[in-house]
């Protein structure tokens, strides 16, 4: 199982990202954990300072920008 993070306080680039991380789970089938990480600490535990981020198994993939959908389903594989 592949576990995804999207990291962000909740603004809109971060709810953008995080509809397009699960909108790339669904139509790749893949068996994934899908987390919205939204405390300040945490986020910054894992060494990001830019949002939106995204993590997969615990790899950051991106950080300060919206993924392409595309971008995000060659993660997943």
């Amino acid at each position: 199982m592949v576990k995804v993070q999207v990291m962000g306080p909740g603004c809109a680039k971060c709810n953008e990202t995080a509809k397009i991380v699960q909108e790339a789970i669904t139509e790749t089938g893949v068996q994934a954990e899908f987390e919205k990480v939204s405390d300040f600490a945490e986020i910054a535990r894992m060494g990001v300072f830019t949002t939106p981020a995204v993590a997969v198994n615990g790899a950051i993939k991106i950080v300060g920008k919206v993924p392409k959908k595309a971008d995000v389903i060659a993660w997943l594989k």
